[in-house]
Formats: C-alpha cells, structure tokens, sequence
C-alpha cells in the first residue's frame, strides 16, 4: 500500500486539526496542519512518521522551508567604486592606487567593525574590592582598529605629504574605504587628527612635541588617539557661554581643571584638548570667548589605578555611534602644564574634524549604494530581479547622483586644504576652503540621512532588522548633521563668510552653494579624457534639480515675510470651529 492510501485509509484523531484534499497531480493530497509539534516526552505518531518520509511535511520541527533569500554581499569597496577609482586615476600618481589594496583584509575588518557593534563600550566604576577605579572597557576589534589604523597611516599620511598637495586627497579616500567598515573608530581619528593639527599650527614644542608624534606615528605601539571635551551643560555650538570649567593656577606654575564636561568623544582617548576659563589670583575669569583657553592634558592613572583628576560618571546612551565611548565627566584637579591658547586656534581643529565628517556622510552613502546594488542581483520581486524593474534602478541611480556629488565636494574641498598645508594656495584657494568647509559638512550630513534610510526601503523588511546590520548604518549616519555643528549654525556661519545679512535665507544660500558647486565638479570631471559616459549622465542628472533654491524662494518672497508668523505656526494651539 502507498503512503498516500495508508494515510486515506486513517480516521482522523484527536490532536491536532488536519484538512485532506485529493487533487489531480502527482502529489495528490495536500495537508494542512494547524498544530505539528508534538509535546515534550510525545513520540511522533505512525501517520506523522509517515507523512515525514513522503516528504510532504516541509514546514514541521527544524524543517522551515527550502527557500532562504541570498544576503547582499560586500565586494571590494575600491574596486567597486568606479567613481574613486577614476578619481585618483586623474589626480594621483598610479603607484598610490596599489595601497589602497589593503582591503583584501576587508572580510576580516568588516568582522572587527561589527564586534565593535554588537558589543560597545560599557563604564566600570569598581574594581570587585570596591576601588574606584572608572575603566571603560572596550571590545578587543576596537583596539585592532587603532593598531590598523596607526599601521595604514590613517592620520599620518597627512602629516608625512609624501604627495604634495595631493596628500590629503589621498588621505581621505582611504579613510572613505575605511569608515563604513571601522566600527566608527572614524571618529576618533578624526579627533586625533584635528589635535595634531592644532599642535602643528601653534608650534610643535615642549611639552605637546611627544604628543604630537605619537598622534601622527604609524607604529602601533606608540600611536595615541586624542579626546574633544567642549561640550558642558549649557553647551552646544555656543561655547563661549556654556563653559564653566576653570583652570587653577598652581604654586609651580602649572594648572588644574574644575568642572564638568557634559559631551565628551572618544573618552578612551589618551589625551585630549579641552576648554576652560583661567582664574586670576582672586578666583574670578574672563567672560565670553575672550576668557576661554584652549588646554592640553593627558590622560593618566596613579599608582593606585585611578584617573588622575578624573572621574568618569556614566556613558552616554545614544541613538548611534554605540561602538564609541562618549561620556560624563567630572574634572576633578586634572593636571595641566601649561596655560592654554585662545579659542581661535580652535578653527583649525574644526576644519578637519567637519572635514573628516564628511568623509564619512560620503563613505555611508557609497557603503548603502553598494550592499543595495548587489541585493538588486538577488533578490527577485514579482517575477523578476530586482535590477530588472526600471522604478527600483530609477531610484537607485537618484542615490547614485547623490553619492557622486556628495564624493567629488568632499574631495575637492580635501584637495584645497592640502594646497593649503603645501603652501601653494592661492588666496581664492584660502577663501574658498573657507567657506565650502561648513557648506559640504552640511550639505552632505543632511544628504547622508536621506540617502541611507532610501538604502534600507531597497532590503524591504530586512532592512529594519538588527542583526542584518543595516539599521546601523542609518543610526551612525543621523550623528552627521548633528557633530560639529548643526545645519542651522553651519549655515549661520556661511552667511557670516558670505557677508549676506538675511538669516532667513541662510538655510537656502548654503543648500545653493552646494549644489551649484558640486554640479560644476561632476561636469568637470565628465570633461576629463577618461571620463565614462556614466560621468557624464550623473552630472546631467545633477543638473536638472533646481540649483539655486535661495533666488527661487526670494523671488517668491519668502524671506519678507514677518517671522512672528513662523512662531506663531510652530506655537499654535488654538481650536478650530
């Protein structure tokens, strides 16, 4: 007898629902169970046991189904991207493009990149004696990432300008490969690499002169990573009057640093460059930005274990950026050799700390375009690839003209400041690096945002789940708009360079500039001999948005009207009717 007659010939027992069909094929019965797992301790019964071995019970214990969707796989980022290939091609020598092949090691960084994701930083106050002690522990990837970035020169190319002006061109597009996979350690490099640009523009010498080779050395062993601590309470963009933190002078000349320091990145960092006010003999400071000092201080332990004028409150709880340590501190007497320097030097720190921000808003966008592009190879819709449906590629093609735009702003601005530390600038070079410094921080934070979360709807559902690895991106990507200045005060300080004085139009000036900029680099790229035709259409593509919203929305008048009307938009409660 057939399994399918033996199992016609049964009743049906209590148990467990079951639907019979007879139907003309070759498997003719079709069933439907609503209740299969047996009980702990229950053995399967003979009509289970007999459905099993006919292979008709797909969906039963371990048995899930055939089907599994193909993940999207991560080639070479560098051989993948056709557009920074091209880039270098044009721009710098061909021996350059061999280094960029570390990446072979690209499996093994994206595994450190996602052990720094999946297991952050956690603060331990005690040791199991009950000793303060405040260490934060970090992943074992985390640290891997700083000896690799140390032995790639991550920071180190900029200072070394083995290429000229080219250098820091060079130095940011691996740094642009690096920044999808690093686990955010990004981050902290772009804080190291803003205080050895301080150190260099004030003077190299004692004592920051051992700091400063060691924030730029290759060797693992020796290389340290520096802090940013401005932010306290009142804090934010507006330093001058949210910083409260005082530094002490000493009998011997020497200061320490009182206060609390709401907002500070990269707290596993060996030293970092701070802000506070010096009192005088009388215990009172300076207000405003004239009373602020830039200080240098290292980060040390006692004899005993314990942070030297240090105490770590707690880590901070963000929505992203969860790989990196960023915490609450207490500055307790923390040393100090030397009086600090004015806010001013500041400057230079911002210019490459938004510069490296960039790199990354850039870096997210390309990371997603290339996970999404080899998804569209895989993944079949309605009877067809994904890559097949004009709409899916229309939009992807959208995001890749924002991807291009957002690389060849990120680089050109790149390419003015290694004019500029080549001294070979000229001074519309100077202005220029300037003013486009905010605007593609900006300009790309914002973009960035957008063009991730268009990422994520391309995996469907998958792209909302966690371990996918996915969302991460997205959540990593919302901090771009927001570090080192927000899209208000970044536009604020363009109009400022502009000299224009209609706030309103601020916002809408900075977006302009952006687009009208970054449209003539990818024409100008599309003219070069070896451009593709792919260069060419991208910056067709760029073109057709509206260029100028700033002129568009004068000429409509929207920057004459009374801004009481906004307020009193924003601030409405009334009830209707």
């Amino acid at each position: 007898m057939s399994v399918s007659s033996a199992l016609l010939s049964r009743r049906v027992a209590g148990g467990s629902c079951r639907l019979w069909c007879v139907v003309p094929s070759p498997r003719p019965l079709i069933h439907v169970r609503s209740a299969t797992v047996a009980e702990p301790g229950r053995r399967r019964s003979n009509e289970e046991q007999l459905w099993e071995a006919a292979g008709y019970l797909p969906f039963t214990r371990a048995r899930i189904g055939s089907f599994f969707q193909e993940n999207p796989v991560l080639k070479n980022p560098f051989v993948e991207d056709a557009l920074l290939r091209g880039y270098l091609k044009r721009h710098i020598p061909q021996e350059v493009s061999r280094d960029y092949m570390f990446y072979p090691r690209k499996g093994e960084v994206d595994g450190w990149g996602r052990e720094c994701e999946v297991n952050p930083p956690r603060l331990m106050h005690f040791d199991p004696w009950g000793r303060r002690v405040d260490h934060i522990v970090t992943s074992h990837a985390w640290k891997r990432m700083k000896d690799l970035s140390a032995q790639e020169g991550l920071v180190a190319i900029g200072y070394e300008r083995s290429f000229g002006e080219w250098s820091r061109v060079y130095q940011m597009s691996k740094l642009y490969l690096f920044s999808p996979s690093s686990g955010l350690y990004t981050c902290p490099l772009a804080m190291t690499d803003g205080a050895a640009k301080v150190i260099q523009s004030l003077g190299v010498s004692r004592p920051v002169e051992d700091a400063y080779s060691r924030l730029t050395t290759r060797h693992p062993e020796r290389f340290w990573t520096s802090g940013q601590w401005m932010t306290e309470r009142q804090g934010g963009s507006d330093v001058a009057s949210g910083t409260e933190t005082v530094a002490v002078p000493q009998t011997d000349g020497s200061y320490k640093l009182h206060g609390f320091k709401w907002f500070t990145s990269a707290t596993d960092a060996d030293m970092t460059l701070t802000l506070a006010r010096v009192q005088d003999k009388t215990g009172a400071t300076i207000p405003g930005s004239k009373g602020l000092s830039l200080f240098y201080a290292e980060v040390s332990r006692d004899e005993d274990g314990q942070l030297r004028g240090i105490e770590v409150q707690r880590l901070k709880d963000k929505l992203g950026t969860r790989q990196m340590p960023t915490a609450e501190l207490l500055l307790d007497g923390l040393p100090l050799s030397e009086e600090g320097r004015g806010v001013a030097s500041i400057a230079n720190m911002l210019t490459i700390t938004r510069i490296h921000n960039s790199v990354s808003a850039a870096a997210a966008m390309r990371r997603v375009l290339q996970l999404a592009r080899d998804y569209g190879t895989r993944r079949t819709a309605f009877g067809k690839l994904l890559k097949d449906h004009p709409l899916h590629m229309q939009t992807l093609a959208r995001m890749e003209v924002e991807s291009r735009g957002a690389f060849l702003l990120v680089m050109d601005v790149c390419r003015l400041l290694g004019r500029e530390e080549s001294g070979v600038a000229t001074e519309h070079d100077a202005h220029l690096l300037r003013l486009l410094t905010p605007v593609v921080k900006l300009y790309t934070g914002k973009q960035a945002v957008a063009v991730v979360s268009e990422g994520l709807e391309s995996f469907g559902g998958q792209g909302y789940i966690e371990d996918t690895g996915l969302p991460g991106i997205l959540r990593d990507a919302q901090v771009l708009s927001i570090w080192e200045g927000t899209t208000n005060v970044l536009s604020l300080d363009v109009l400022r360079r502009t000299k224009i004085y209609l706030e309103l139009a601020a916002r809408d000036l900075a977006y302009s500039l952006a687009r009208i900029y970054t449209g003539a680099l990818l024409i100008d790229h599309a003219c070069w001999k070896g451009a593709s035709p792919s260069d060419t259409y991208a910056a067709l593509r760029w073109c057709e948005q509206d260029l100028c919203p700033v002129a568009r929305n004068q000429r409509r008048g929207h920057y004459d009207s009374n801004t009481s009307l906004d307020a009193a938009l924003v601030f409405d409660q009334s009830i209707q009717g």
